[in-house]
């Protein structure tokens, strides 16, 4: 959505060319300089207008690193007299789905039986747009039934289109205002693949023109218009162990932007334009549950997994183009489903233990683990030196990044029941999926 900031707003009028000058063939020279000021600044404002419109369009923000950018310090605290609920939708079939933006509509998804479902919602006032349904149900493996059997994939928003995955990979491109189907690819007929154990889990991602995804045993790039599979890459046999639960995040590395993938397996970073694998490095966890996002940062990633530690892996590039990836250092901190955020060269994230931890992303010294114990999961989300962290039991925590111990400036229970789903934040407005509604809260200066 563009707005005009201008306090006021006149008509442009061209007068007559000897009105102010003597010569004629400089009149048109300055107007034509004149109209190539306007319409530079008229694409770059619209640019930046655009951009700004929506600030988390898809998993962990518009930069997949769970930060937000934004000028505005926020408040000290979380409580009633700061943060309002401005609207809740009415009961919703189950979703790990985290709610996503344009920046006028609100995206969600939910599990019904048989069905699964994407639904557009106001940001304004959360009034019900439209809702598009699809088949698509199945049962995850008795041992991780506790979780639930529900949509998990966060689907994306960008030019006009919503992307999403349904359990039984599944995929589908949606108009945003409509909901109407544009495209879908339905991987297991498409390519024979087995379906994934666990459901489609992973995330997809976009650019200006491709979305990418982790799906069919594969990971993929499509062409966000078409839903032309460009290439594939990472192929692996899905079902139990091949089906990947992380999600992809862009990085520029030793200045060559990559995309890394982290796959059951490997972590990989792969060229974008033809899907090569520029370099890849095992990462050991338990029966290869590698599912947080990965967090670049300087030359390397960071990452940490259930039954392997955490580690962080340092890539260099020769006169060659050719790349190595190695182990820089480890330590036996585990983390599992939360995604790490970092600040001044700190990773903060929530392990396995359900502790909230501090480590040094140069040296891998635990700065600190807390002693206090928080749900089984949390999502973070990191603005300068403030994190808002979304326990699994509904408790918001407003945490400094503090180096020396675990910060609590401000904490509420801001919902009843569990959420598994990654909060999102757009503007001065908070979005939070439970496992059955969807909440919209406002923050105050």
């Amino acid at each position: 959505m563009i707005k005009n900031n201008s306090k006021q707003s006149r008509p442009l009028t061209i007068k007559p060319l000897h009105t102010h000058y003597g010569h004629p063939f400089l009149s048109l020279k300055i107007l034509r300089n004149c109209m190539i000021f306007f319409l530079f600044f008229g694409i770059l404002a619209f640019e930046f207008s655009s951009v700004s419109a929506s600030e988390w369009n898809q998993w962990r923000g518009n930069l997949r690193d769970g930060s937000h950018k934004s000028p505005i310090p926020w408040p000290e605290s979380i409580d009633k007299n700061k943060l309002s609920e401005t609207w809740a939708t009415e009961d919703l079939g189950a979703s790990y789905s985290g709610p996503i933006t344009n920046g006028e509509l609100i995206f969600t998804t939910e599990s019904t039986k048989g069905k699964e479902s994407v639904l557009a919602y106001s940001l304004k006032d959360g009034k019900l747009k439209w809702k598009q349904t699809w088949s698509g149900e199945m049962k995850v493996p008795f041992f991780a039934a506790r979780n639930g059997s529900w949509i998990r994939s966060t689907p994306a928003v960008a030019n006009g289109k919503v992307f999403v995955g349904g359990m039984r990979d599944h995929f589908l491109c949606l108009d945003a205002q409509t909901g109407e189907i544009l495209w879908e690819i339905d991987f297991p007929k498409k390519y024979g693949t087995a379906l994934p154990d666990f459901g489609f889990a992973s995330s997809p991602m976009t650019d200006d023109k491709y979305v990418y995804v982790q799906a069919g045993a594969s990971f993929n790039k499509i062409d966000q218009k078409t839903g032309t599979v460009i290439w594939r890459a990472l192929n692996d046999k899905g079902g139990m162990y091949g089906s990947a639960f992380s999600s992809p995040t862009f990085a520029n590395i030793n200045g060559q932007g990559q995309i890394l993938v982290q796959t059951r397996a490997d972590l990989n970073g792969i060229n974008s334009v033809d899907g090569k694998v520029l370099w890849n490095i095992p990462i050991k966890a338990f029966r290869n549950m590698n599912i947080l996002t990965p967090l670049a940062f300087e030359n390397g990633i960071y990452t940490s997994t259930y039954g392997g530690g955490s580690s962080f892996i340092k890539l260099d590039k020769n006169e060659k183009n050719n790349w190595s990836a190695d182990i820089k250092w480890n330590n036996k901190s585990q983390g599992y489903m939360c995604s790490p955020v970092q600040y001044n060269g700190k990773v903060y994230l929530h392990l396995r233990s359900n502790r909230f931890a501090c480590f040094d992303l140069k040296t891998g010294k635990e700065e600190w683990v807390s002693s206090k114990s928080f749900g089984k999961y949390m999502s973070l989300v990191i603005n300068g030196d403030k994190i808002l962290a979304l326990d699994q039991k509904g408790i918001l925590y407003l945490i400094k990044a503090d180096p020396e111990k675990l910060n609590i400036l401000s904490e509420r229970r801001l919902i009843e029941g569990e959420s598994w789903a990654h909060l999102g934040i757009q503007n001065k407005t908070i979005m939070i999926r439970s496992l059955n509604r969807l909440h919209v809260f406002d923050w105050k200066d």
